[in-house]
């Protein structure tokens, strides 16, 4: 502890204890009234910090650290609107569950409402949209000032990693003067060896929790649905943790249940059985062939991104759900599932395995003609789109991300936009045996903070990273890109230039209005040169035109790539994709 003054002592002791307990990202956005804790942080020997001025970036930052490692991640932020730029990515951490600790300073009580510069209402700033709110108090650094801010470490730290629900957590920090390293060790006078350096290597306050596994009679009653059950689906998503993918193949296997898999789910890439893997489920889904009308779905994760299957089980109202959520949200938008189990994935799945084998002869599944007739189906489906993006003689943002798939290397991570590359990636990404880890906001599911979070997961992993975003998506966060600097893991930026919002060609709107009216509202072209973006920010650039060039790139260090997109002829491929690959799963069905 750093006994300097009250400020720094208060501070090391709150740091100290996020350590502990297992905090090793902080992102930190400068200010003067942050300065305690910004030195605290940046003076710990277990913590890794990178200064961002943008407060909104260093909050996707700290975002994306937290989502790829698992673990929570700070960003502190000095008081007044720097902290209202943090709510972007308080907002995504909330609906996506990812654990964030947020720091932010404030002016002490008698400067607040007063006119005092830099001060806004920051209790509760952000409502609703955090799991724990601490107004941390102006305290001296006595035994029970340094007791209580470990404390308040502790439960942060607890809180935002799971107790019980993953999220962010918010801790307003007010710091009256000195805020520099002023000497005035008289203003510690603590004495108790607890205040003063808590448990040494240990957290002051650890929460031990038992693993949430499913008692016997609840697999009893799983494994007989599923054992009665001819015609079951499994249905991945969004999963950010890669060890259950292994296990729900192998449950895959054992019951011959088909698994429709976004990439999100860890499940459509990696060397894990993917024989019963179906990637084309989107144009199968639109098409809603009476054959492949399962009775039973166990789902993992979110609901995958396809509108198409959402509205698809949604509509079958006979249809038995069992939806696995241990993160206890309420991933459930058919609002139709009779069952969420709150378990972990890979153990209840294995328990799963276990009880189905005994209660059969060895051989108590078979694929039959449900999983042939799916089979069928998506092989149709997939060799027409492949067949449809083989010959194009422009880039396309189909046929971008199946190019990528061919790119991605084992212990790469991908880090996707939201609107229109979530789900082009959905639908064109092939399976294939790469190790691949992906990744994506789509707790609120905004197209903001991307660079930044892709930056901070790299940073973070310090594996190889792609980040995949459209223009759009690269204008609203190109301050991000400024934290390149401070990143060892090479990051590859692909900007899927197609000037302006490519998704709401998709629209109703787009039919309704006129062209102009669309362009001004809704297609908002920016005209922006990536290649004058990477020049501002020192980046190696490289442009394609002909995406047989992407597997010529050099790829090994970080670089931003742009391609050029049409638009309005990229939404008349899909169109056209997606009509004939719906054909194509019909008529393989006949």
């Amino acid at each position: 502890m750093d006994a300097t003054n009250r400020n720094t002592a208060l501070a090391t002791a709150l740091v100290e204890e996020l350590a502990r307990c297992g905090v090793r990202t902080a992102a930190i956005a400068p200010g003067s009234r942050s300065t305690p804790v910004a030195l605290a942080l940046l003076r710990a020997p277990a913590i890794e910090t990178t200064s961002i001025v943008d407060e909104r970036a260093a909050g996707f930052f700290a975002l994306g650290a937290a989502q790829a490692s698992g673990e929570p991640a700070v960003v502190s932020c000095t008081s007044g609107t720097a902290a209202a730029n943090l709510h972007p990515a308080i907002c995504e951490a909330d609906e996506a569950g990812v654990p964030l600790i947020a720091l932010t300073s404030d002016r002490p009580p008698e400067l607040r409402g007063v006119g005092a510069g830099q001060t806004i209402d920051q209790l509760k700033l952000y409502g609703d949209a955090v799991r724990w709110f601490c107004e941390a108090g102006t305290h001296d650094a006595d035994d029970s000032g340094l007791l209580h801010l470990r404390s308040v470490a502790c439960r942060a730290y607890v809180t935002a990693a799971g107790d019980p629900r993953p999220g962010p957590v918010h801790v307003n920090l007010p710091w009256r003067d000195p805020l520099g390293p002023a000497p005035r060790p008289e203003d510690v006078t603590a004495t108790s060896d607890l205040a003063l350096r808590g448990r040494e290597e240990h957290p002051l306050t650890a929460v031990l929790s038992a693993p949430a596994t499913p008692d016997d009679a609840l697999l009893d009653e799983l494994a007989a649905r599923i054992a009665r059950t001819d015609r079951g689906l499994m249905v991945a998503g969004r999963l950010p943790d890669p060890a259950p993918a292994a296990a729900i193949a192998a449950l895959a296997r054992a019951t011959g249940f088909p698994v429709l898999a976004e990439p999100t789910s860890q499940l459509r890439l990696g060397s894990h059985d993917r024989d019963l893997i179906v990637s084309p489920y989107d144009p199968i889904a639109s098409a809603r062939p009476a054959p492949l009308e399962p009775e039973l779905v166990i789902r993992f994760g979110d609901m995958p991104t396809s509108k198409a299957l959402r509205a698809w089980l949604a509509d079958l109202e006979d249809l038995d759900q069992i939806v696995v959520d241990p993160a206890r949200g309420w991933n459930e938008p058919t609002r139709r599932a009779p069952t969420i189990v709150r378990s972990e994935p890979a153990s209840l799945v294995i328990a799963l395995g276990n009880r189905l084998e005994a209660g059969g002869d060895g051989e108590w599944v078979t694929a039959g003609e449900w999983v042939t007739r799916w089979q069928a189906a998506a092989s149709a489906a997939g060799e027409l789109i492949d067949d449809e993006l083989r010959d194009l003689a422009e880039p396309t943002e189909p046929g971008a991300h199946a190019a990528l798939g061919d790119l991605y290397a084992g212990g790469d991570l991908v880090y996707t936009a939201s609107s229109m590359p979530i789900r082009d990636q959905e639908t064109f990404l092939r399976p294939g045996p790469a190790d691949v880890r992906f990744l994506s906001n789509r707790g609120a599911n905004g197209i903001d903070g991307l660079i930044s979070s892709g930056i901070g997961a790299a940073a973070a992993t310090r594996r190889p990273t792609w980040i995949i975003s459209g223009d759009l998506g690269l204008y609203h966060d190109m301050s991000g890109l400024a934290t390149l600097r401070d990143v060892d893991a090479p990051v590859r930026i692909v900007v899927l230039n197609n000037d302006g919002g490519g998704i709401f060609e998709h629209l109703p709107q787009a039919r309704e209005v006129s062209r102009t009216e669309f362009e001004a509202l809704f297609g908002t072209p920016l005209g922006l040169d990536p290649a004058r973006i990477a020049s501002l920010y020192d980046l190696p650039f490289a442009r394609v035109d002909d995406l047989d060039e992407l597997a010529g790139l050099d790829t090994t260090g970080t670089t931003l790539i742009e391609i050029p997109i049409d638009r309005r002829r990229n939404a008349d491929l899909r169109r056209r994709i997606a009509d004939r690959a719906s054909a194509a799963a019909l008529a393989a069905l006949q």
